[in-house]
């Protein structure tokens, strides 16, 4: 599934390196990992954006290559915090319904609030 399928979509994007950290915000979100390509790797939320962005760099998870590509972008999109689990939710159930299961980065399944 390609980002440009989601919905909401996310537009604000930044590469996946140690140079980009400085772009992210401080800031309540829902965020996917992707391709070169734009094909979905992982889907999450945190409060702080700039904050998770630097632990996905020091995972080696998230950065070393999987069987359908390796991270090249981070996209986010700030949202509100009340309502962040529903947004996470939604991008996953968009993905799930397309694929039969979970990005391949996501190890667990979002909380249902």
């Amino acid at each position: 599934m390609k980002i440009a399928d989601l919905i909401p979509l996310p537009k604000d994007k930044v590469h996946f390196k140690l140079s980009s950290f400085k772009l992210v915000p401080k800031e309540t979100g829902c965020y996917v990992l992707t391709t070169f390509d734009n094909d979905i790797l992982y889907i999450g939320l945190s409060d702080d954006l700039f904050t998770r962005f630097q632990q996905h760099l020091d995972n080696p998870d998230k950065t070393n290559p999987t069987e359908e590509g390796k991270v090249i972008w981070f996209y986010y999109m700030i949202y509100d915090a009340k309502n962040l689990p529903k947004l996470e939710r939604t991008w996953l159930n968009q993905f799930s319904n397309i694929h039969g299961r979970r990005p391949i980065l996501n190890k667990a399944d979002s909380p249902i609030s």
